[in-house]
Formats: structure tokens, sequence, C-alpha cells
């Protein structure tokens, strides 16, 4: 024969939705026997963000229950995210993959002491029956304000495109890329770098029904939660030894069926992760009351821990952190998870006065409080009001009852000085994007890693 099919399918940004996992489990089971039925090569891939500690049987099992589930669909690579590389601590990550019965390739991820995990691989090349080499390689987004707290560093992507790319050229015939950059970078590797075959990506949760040609590379990518998931088809001729063909397709899985033997695996595996999650940790005499556009009892408890936790001079964290209220009686790992399940991490931010009086008038406006955020790893439906430990904002009404700030005082009742620099602590989400502007323009920033915020929520419900 002088051309073959060759089929890849990839999933990218589950973020641990495993209601919708046994859809996927089922597709690749269907094309997989397709596949084997006509004779056809094929690989599984995952472009990770696969890992999300806002399910509570990835937070009970370090994300090692993701990996059971990878194996058991039959992956063959996967490349990591920033879920799996910042949300984990060191030790957590360095073994995340130590069963995993695929290989895992990563080309931009570096430990920063002198042990390489075993089975964090630069690049690698897989061969189809009839001889056809796949290379592939990974890079991942460079979180290095985090990375390197946990004592890893990600290298710049295209010094590491310079570095490997010659070196799988030789080594392979079809190169493919498993990109957790997102579809910008995307498609300025594309456009620098034609020898590319295929980028599959993921990380800005981009769909790409069937996938976009920037020069001569083949982009594509499946959305998030894994609501869809991806089938590229490539021809290969074996005579003029390349590919004379390729597309790809982005399949709707939501209503698709689901695969039984996946459903039953993840029932025992959220009966494992019961018994991490039912340890209690305090017990309260008092329901613990949650409110989104109030200042309760437990969300000034939170912002007082938090600054403390971080030795700030003023804290601030948003009501909507918290999704729901307790009752009084045992408090358990589960119940705090449940009610804080963000993979939200506290960080100290230098602030002068007057860039906390702006941050402030920006945190009371409406246009801040009920917005409906998704994403800067915020789970919640809501970011809800403001509540501050440290200061004492004074506001009052316009005639057409808008709120405003008349004064910030310190907690001694003196004017906040607008020239002088104070220590502000607040959730790692206002530092990215434009939630909070001042705040995400600070030059120092203090990540505080492996932590999150619901780690501070434990010692908080201790005090009640």
């Amino acid at each position: 024969m002088s051309e073959e099919k060759i089929y890849l399918y990839y999933t990218n940004d589950l973020h641990s939705n495993f209601e919708q996992w046994p859809r996927v489990a089922a597709f690749l089971k269907e094309k997989r026997g397709l596949r084997e039925e006509n004779k056809e090569a094929y690989f599984t891939v995952d472009i990770g963000d696969h890992v999300d500690r806002s399910h509570p049987v990835t937070e009970a099992s370090d994300g090692l229950a993701n990996v059971e589930l990878l194996n058991e669909a039959g992956y063959d690579v996967v490349t990591l995210g920033n879920n799996e590389g910042i949300t984990l601590s060191h030790q957590e990550l360095y073994q995340l993959y130590d069963e995993a019965d695929f290989q895992v390739v990563c080309s931009n991820l570096f430990s920063r002491d002198q042990f390489t995990p075993f089975w964090l691989k630069r690049t690698l090349s897989l061969t189809t029956e009839s001889g056809v080499r796949i290379g592939f390689f990974g890079l991942t987004a460079p979180f290095n304000a985090f990375y390197e707290l946990l004592d890893w560093h990600v290298e710049n992507e295209f010094d590491m495109i310079d570095r490997y790319l010659e070196e799988l050229k030789k080594e392979s015939d079809v190169i493919v890329l498993l990109s957790h950059l997102g579809i910008s970078v995307d498609q300025e590797i594309s456009r620098r770098y034609p020898d590319i075959d295929v980028i599959i990506g993921g990380h800005t949760h981009h769909l790409l029904e069937e996938g976009e040609t920037v020069n001569r590379t083949l982009i594509t990518a499946a959305g998030k939660h894994c609501y869809y998931a991806g089938e590229v088809e490539l021809v290969w001729n074996h005579e003029k030894k390349k590919v004379v063909f390729k597309k790809a397709n982005a399949i709707r899985l939501q209503d698709s069926a689901k695969d039984l033997e996946t459903e039953a695996h993840l029932q025992q595996l959220s009966e494992q992760a019961n018994h991490y999650l039912n340890q209690v940790v305090a017990n309260v005499d008092q329901p613990l009351e949650v409110k989104w556009f109030a200042e309760t009892p437990i969300i000034q408890s939170l912002t007082k821990v938090l600054g403390r936790w971080t030795n700030a001079d003023i804290s601030m964290l948003n009501a909507g952190v918290l999704l729901h209220s307790l009752p009084a009686g045992p408090i358990t790992k589960g119940d705090i998870h449940r009610i804080c399940p963000h993979p939200i991490n506290p960080v100290l931010v230098d602030l002068r006065g007057d860039q906390i009086v702006e941050t402030v008038r920006a945190a009371l406006s409406p246009a801040f409080t009920e917005l409906k955020l998704k994403g800067f790893g915020f789970r919640g439906e809501i970011l809800g009001k403001m509540i501050f430990s440290g200061i004492q904002v004074e506001t009052a009404f316009h005639r057409n009852g808008g709120e405003y700030v008349k004064q910030v005082y310190t907690e001694d009742g003196y004017p906040i000085h607008p020239d002088k620099v104070y220590y502000v602590a607040t959730a790692d989400t206002f530092t990215f994007g434009q939630l909070l502007p001042e705040i995400a323009r600070s030059a120092k920033k203090q990540y505080f890693v492996p932590e999150f915020l619901r780690d501070l929520l434990t010692y908080a419900v201790k005090q009640h």
C-alpha cells in the first residue's frame, strides 16, 4: 500500500469534570475498535489540566485518581497543564505519574533540584506497524512565579523548540506538538516552525471544531471539560515519505453514551476518596453562615487568618470565595473542600495607600461584586462583597442610591497615607487579568504555595 491513515485522538482541559469522563471513555473505546477492525494506526493523547483539585476525588488522591482513569482509557502520551504543575506540591508532582501506563512528554519543565522524575521525557517517538515514526513533544505554560516556589522551572517555549526540533526531525517522520500554551502561542509557533505537522492545543479552552491551518501546520483543540473530544486524521504516503493530507474534528460528546465500566471505576474512586474527606477537622457550636453580599463571622475570620498567615498590614477576600453555609457540629475535610474548592493560593502584594483606596473603590462596585467569574482559579458562582481586615472603610450613598468610598482608615482610625507602601494579602485570583488593576500591576507579589485558601479556612473554622 502506498498510503495509510494514521489517527490521533485527544482530550484537553478536563479539569476533573468526571461526570463527562465515562462519555470520553466510551468514545475512545468505540474509535479504538474501529481503527483495530480496519487495521489503522492510532494514538491517544491528553494535553493537560486533566487534574483539578476542585473535585473531591482529585483532592483526596493528589491527582493519582486521574492517572488511574487515563490508564484505564488506554492513553499513549500526555503532557502537563498548569493544574498538574502548580496546584500540587513538588513531591506530589514528582510522584504523580509513577504508576502511569502511558508516556509523559514535556520539553520545558525542569526540576530545580538535581532530581528529574523518571517518567518525564523531553521528546518521544512512537512507530506504527508499517514503520511510520510519530515524534511527540510537549510544552506547558510558563507560570514561573508559582513553579519556582515549588522548585520547578519552565523554560521559554521557543527556546525549547529550537533545542529539540532538529533532533526530533531526525528520528521522526511526523511531528506532533502537545501544547498547553493557548491558541495565540500555538498560532505563533505555526508561523515560525512549519516543520511541525500538527499542534494539539489547550489551556485557553478554545474549541476548533474543524481545526485551522496556519502556514503548513494543522492546529486543533477541543474546548474544555471534555464536552468535546478530538480526532486528527493523517494520510502518510510511503513513496513520497510525507504526510499528503491532514484534517481535524472536535466531536461533541455532551449527550453521547457513557462507558459503564468507567462509571463503576469512578464510583469506586469516590468511595476511596471519602475515607480522606470524612476526617473531622473541627467541631463548631454555632452554624457557619455564608452570605455572598454580607460580612459574616466565618469570612471575617478567614480574612483575618489570611492577614496573619502572610504577615500583612491589610487583608481582603471576596465573600463569594465561600460557597455554602455549614451547620453546627463536626466539620470534615470534605466540608472544607465543598465550601472552598478553588485552587487559589494566598498572595502578598505591595500597594501604596492611594492604590489601596482605588482598589477598595473597584472592589465595592457592583461591576465587581456581581461578577459571575469563570477562570483565574475561581470555582464559585459570583465574586460577592469584598471583606477587609486591617482597614476601616467609610462609605456613603449618592442620590441615585449608589455607594461610594468616602475615606479609608487604618485600624487605629488614621487616614491611610497615600504615599506609604502597605503589605496587602488577598487571593491570587486578583493578580491576573484586570479584576483589580492595582493588584495585578503590583511589581512585588509573593505567592504562598502549596497552601490553598481552604487550608487557611481550616484554621478559621477551628477558631469557632
